[in-house]
């Protein structure tokens, strides 16, 4: 069975996942049995749809189809993490986000989405239910998994619990979000995407109105606080592992492919380069590879400039 995973992020991630993406075309023999990659997904910076992650900073329209273009080119998706919660009939004529539709709009890319108000307005897409949703009954998650998504990503607070596991249907539907960096049982996740969503909407349109000046959010009324000094912020790809939500790529291929799970997600849109490649090797580089990936993972960085050489 194949073990499909969704990777972060084509924009911030654009450089690295095209050199990481040109190993698993060019060094199969280096990667673990069946390892497909099912898309990359993230937001280009100031897209107002944007949620789970706050985005700053600006990108040109070029930079956009730049992007498009080259994933388009070696056949891997994009989807767009369109995750705002607060998203409203007044924000879907954003002309940045609608532009990134247009330019995407091929029949292979999705759409990550929590608005209801957004989802029926996007066509032409693929479409995901996202785990920004919070959704932790089972009886609901399998009401998800019936409505008409491509894939529904199960929230994190199911991993590992294979007596909840085993009574989810349409196991191939599901994503699992195997690293998440959110405490268990997380009482401020739903206020932390929240926040998020006003910090978005904010941004963008400070940009739109002064974008000369720096954004402050209190100019805006916004006041987020759900993150503020929380310690999982800040865990890199080894603290992780501690969660008892981790999953380990053994449990993926003695556990979740045998009951029928074969989408896997690696959180990390925000993470620094070093800490994407730890997990990417982890998930996928056999264990006998590790090392020669991950040397020349760093090597083909630094010669293409996403990390520098320290004299």
């Amino acid at each position: 069975m194949d073990v499909k995973f969704h990777l972060p992020d084509f924009a911030v991630h654009y450089r690295y996942n095209l050199i990481f993406l040109s190993m698993y075309q060019n060094c199969p023999q280096y990667f673990r049995d069946g390892v497909k990659i099912a898309s990359v997904y993230g937001t280009f910076p100031q897209s107002l749809w944007n949620g789970g992650r706050s985005m700053n900073g600006i990108c040109d329209k070029s930079y956009v189809e730049a992007v498009v273009r080259s994933f388009d080119k070696i056949g891997i998706p994009l989807r767009f993490t369109f995750t705002n919660p607060l998203i409203t009939e007044e924000h879907l004529d954003d002309e940045f986000c609608n532009f990134v539709l247009k330019t995407a709009q091929n029949g292979k890319n999705g759409v990550i989405v929590v608005s209801p108000v957004l989802e029926q307005y996007i066509t032409g897409y693929k479409i995901t239910s996202s785990t920004c949703k919070r959704i932790t009954d089972l009886n609901a998650l399998n009401d998800e998994l019936d409505k008409q998504y491509d894939i529904v990503v199960v929230d994190y607070d199911f991993n590992n619990k294979f007596d909840q596991l085993e009574k989810i249907k349409n196991k191939e539907k599901c994503e699992i979000l195997v690293n998440a960096c959110c405490q268990p049982n997380c009482p401020n996740r739903v206020k932390h995407y929240h926040d998020i969503g006003l910090f978005q909407i904010a941004y963008c349109e400070h940009l739109k109105k002064d974008p000369k000046k720096p954004f402050r959010q209190e100019d805006y009324g916004v006041k987020v606080d759900a993150n503020v000094n929380c310690p999982y912020m800040k865990y890199d790809a080894a603290d992780v592992k501690k969660h008892p939500t981790h999953v380990s790529p053994d449990a993926i291929y003695e556990k979740y492919l045998p009951m029928g799970f074969n989408q896997f997600k690696i959180e990390g849109r925000t993470l620094n380069i070093f800490n994407l490649v730890e997990s990417y090797i982890y998930y996928m580089i056999k264990p006998e590879y590790a090392d020669k990936a991950r040397l020349a993972l760093l090597m083909n960085l630094m010669s293409n400039g996403v990390i520098k050489e320290c004299n």
